[in-house]
C-alpha cells in the first residue's frame, strides 16, 4: 500500500517543480492568451512522448476515454490561461494555495459523497487546518484585481481531480491510464495549437496594421522558453499519470489532501527564491498544511 503513497509524493514534487517552471516561462514571454496556448501545446507535445514511451508507443482507444480526454484537455487549457493570469498579482506560494486548495475541496467531497468514502477524524483535521492555511495567507485590504483568476485556478485544478476520479471509477468501455492520459495529451495539443496558430496570425495582422516597431523575441531566447515548456509538459503529464495510478488504490479523499499540502510546501521552498518572497503568514500557512498532511497518516481514526 505504501508505493502507492509513494508515487503521490513523488507526482508532489513534480507539480511543484512545474509551477516553478510555468513561472518562469511566463515571467520569459508573457501572460496573455496566445502565450498560455503556446505553452500548454508545446508542454503537452512533449508530454504525450513521454507517455507514448511508457505505453510502448501502443494506443487502444474507447468512445468513452476520448470524451473524458477532451473533456480534460479543455479543462486544462483554461486553467493553463488563469494560471498565468493570477501569477501577474500573486506570488508563486499564493497562487500554489489557491490551486491546490481547489485540488482538495472539490475532488475531497466528490469522494465523500458520491463514492461512500468514509468521513474521518484525520481526514478532517486535515481539511480544517489545510483550510486554516489559506486564512493565514489573506491580508486586509489586499488588492482584488484578478480575483475571477484566483477562482479560476480554484475551480479548474480541482474540476482536474474530480475528472480524473470519475474516469477511474465509472464502469464504462474505457483504456488504462497511460492511454488515457495520452489521450487527453492528444487532445490538448490539437485544442491548444489550433488556438495558438489562430492567435498568432491575428496578432501579426495587428502589428502590421498598427505600422509600430515591436521588439519580437530571438531564436535564441524562443529556443529556451520553449525548452521549458517542453520540460514543464514532461513533468506535470508524468506527475498526473502518476496520481492516476495511485486513484485506482487510495481514495480521492486521502490522495488530494495530501497533494495540496505536499505542493504547496514545495511551492513555497521555491519561492523563496524568486522575486516575490513568501510572507511570514503564508509560511505559517504552509506550516499548518504540513502539519494537516501529516494528520492522515498519525491520526488512526
Amino acid at each position: 500500500m505504501w508505493i502507492y503513497y509513494a508515487w503521490i509524493l513523488i507526482s508532489v514534487a513534480m507539480f511543484g517543480g512545474g509551477f516553478g517552471i510555468q513561472d518562469l516561462y511566463r515571467k520569459r514571454r508573457g501572460s496573455g492568451l496566445e502565450i498560455s496556448m503556446e505553452l500548454t501545446c508545446i508542454g503537452s507535445l512533449a508530454g504525450l512522448l513521454v507517455l507514448l514511451v511508457f505505453n510502448g508507443f501502443s494506443l487502444d482507444v474507447t468512445a468513452f476515454t476520448l470524451l473524458m480526454a477532451v473533456w480534460s484537455a479543455i479543462n486544462g487549457m483554461a486553467f493553463t490561461f488563469c494560471a498565468f493570469r493570477a501569477l501577474d498579482y500573486i506570488n508563486l506560494s499564493l497562487f500554489s494555495l489557491f490551486a491546490m486548495l481547489g485540488g482538495m475541496v472539490l475532488p475531497f467531497l466528490q469522494g465523500i459523497l458520491f463514492y461512500q468514502e468514509g468521513f474521518t477524524l484525520a481526514k478532517a483535521v486535515c481539511v480544517i487546518l489545510i483550510f486554516a492555511s489559506l486564512l493565514c495567507t489573506i491580508e486586509r485590504g489586499e488588492k482584488k484585481k484578478g480575483i475571477l483568476f484566483y477562482i479560476g485556478i480554484f475551480v479548474l485544478n480541482g474540476m482536474s481531480g474530480v475528472i480524473s476520479k470519475l474516469f477511474t471509477s465509472l464502469d464504462l468501455p474505457k483504456t488504462g491510464v497511460l492511454a488515457y492520459s495520452a489521450w487527453s495529451a492528444i487532445a490538448t495539443v490539437i485544442l491548444s495549437g489550433v488556438t495558438w496558430i489562430v492567435l498568432s496570425v491575428c496578432q501579426k495582422r495587428r502589428r502590421g496594421q498598427q505600422e509600430t516597431a515591436v521588439s519580437l523575441p530571438s531564436k535564441k531566447m524562443l529556443v529556451r522558453s520553449y525548452a521549458l515548456g517542453a520540460i514543464y509538459g514532461a513533468i506535470n503529464k508524468s506527475a498526473n499519470c502518476l496520481l492516476l495510478f495511485a486513484l485506482l488504490y487510495v481514495d480521492s479523499s486521502v490522495q488530494y489532501p495530501m497533494v495540496t499540502g505536499g505542493t504547496m510546501i514545495v511551492s513555497t521552498v521555491l519561492s523563496c527564491f524568486g522575486e516575490k518572497k513568501p510572507t511570514k503568514r503564508e509560511i505559517v500557512g504552509v506550516a499548518l498544511a504540513f502539519v494537516g498532511m501529516c494528520a492522515l497518516f498519525f491520526i488512526p481514526i
